[in-house]
């Protein structure tokens, strides 16, 4: 074997690994959720400040994936389909530390409003929001470990799910406070909570539009960017 292609070949295994790291990180997040979702249903305070430096972990890995794909970068010179891979790597490796930390956002609330006993309609919808983010974030990585565009492209609409339950949950605090079961501080802290799950599907989503770009070269941006760009065409002619 000559010494390009024994170069490239240990490219390409590098490559496979950051990927097995980029997937980890995922795990991670995606399994937290659940986690933390549990804390916030239970009141458990030590488990959430277990889940608040769990979040260093996962800071830790990201940062050394960050640096391992800027390596690579500068070292390979990588071209079309490797170099795809590798910004997907990057973009995604940073969609998952956010991730991270609104799931860290939402251990946090759970402290805030310690002692705070939420209406069964709450507890419910709070149940519901978090399967729907762990799915979210599950079908995201499982798109990107299987290069599997369409799974990415059907992200969006499935999000649709996350944000009614994200509405219906304000709804509910409202209701709640109404009916003064429910007081000003935690009410705020639970419509932060239904962001951050709302924003974990976004990032999902995110995931899924950089996979769609990894696979096939496109990204939903690209359509508005074009439009954006015949415009201007049409401008420059007019003048």
């Amino acid at each position: 074997m000559d010494e390009v292609t024994e170069t490239r070949k240990q490219f390409h295994e590098e490559l496979d690994d950051l990927r097995t790291a980029i997937i980890h990180i995922a795990a991670l997040v995606t399994d937290g959720i659940p986690r933390v979702t549990a804390v916030l249903l239970s009141d458990d305070l030590d488990e959430a400040q277990a889940l608040i430096e769990h979040d260093d972990e996962i800071d830790y890995l990201s940062l050394a994936n960050e640096e391992k794909s800027i390596r690579l970068m500068a070292l390979q010179q990588p071209m079309a389909s490797d170099l795809r891979r590798l910004v997907t790597a990057l973009k995604l490796n940073g969609e998952l530390e956010r991730s991270g930390d609104l799931v860290t956002n939402i251990a946090k609330a759970a402290r805030r409003i310690h002692g705070t006993t939420m209406t069964p309609r709450l507890r419910g919808l709070v149940e519901a929001m978090s399967v729907e983010a762990a799915k979210l974030m599950r079908l995201a990585i499982d798109s990107y470990a299987e290069d599997d565009a369409s799974l990415a492209a059907a992200l969006d609409d499935l999000d649709d799910r996350l944000d009614s339950l994200n509405r219906e949950f304000v709804e509910a605090i409202l209701e709640a406070s109404a009916d003064d079961a429910l007081d000003l501080q935690p009410a705020v802290q639970l419509a932060l909570v239904a962001r951050y799950y709302e924003r974990i599907g976004d990032h999902a989503v995110n995931i899924g539009n950089q996979v769609q770009y990894m696979v096939t070269g496109w990204m939903p941006e690209h359509t508005g960017a074009a439009r954006v760009e015949a415009r201007r065409a049409e401008q420059r002619q007019e003048r």
